[in-house]
């Protein structure tokens, strides 16, 4: 299994970026796929998630600001839109795939490698 995230970048404070991940070698539609960050020094936390059907979750400081969507159809990959982007959304993002939904990291089954996205005030 191979998830790849890409799109991380660096923006100015309300900026927008499109991150994306391609997942292959699992049934993409039978997992739930999620969005996590790291910022230096701090734990990794959730941004995001998406049910195979397409139902979402946020945490509170993104909702709003962020929207993460699949395709099931191509099987491979999954969007994370980003606008008015701040300061505090600064930090490696991953993209990972568990068979539900869950704000927990560890009951993630595979991760990809990370994207680095940086916001300048």
């Amino acid at each position: 299994v191979q998830l790849q995230a890409s799109g991380g970048g660096l923006v100015q404070t309300g900026g927008s970026l499109r991150l994306s991940c391609a997942a292959s070698g699992l049934s993409f539609s039978s997992y739930s796929m999620g969005w996590f960050r790291q910022a230096l020094g701090k734990s990794r936390e959730f941004v995001a998630d998406i049910s195979s059907g397409g139902s979402t979750h946020y945490r509170d400081s993104v909702k709003g600001r962020f929207t993460i969507s699949r395709d099931n159809a191509k099987n491979t990959v999954y969007l994370l839109q980003m606008n008015s982007l701040n300061v505090e959304d600064t930090g490696v993002y991953y993209c990972a795939a568990a068979r539900a939904m869950t704000p927990r990291a560890s009951a993630y089954d595979y991760w990809g490698q990370g994207t680095l996205v940086t916001v300048s005030s």
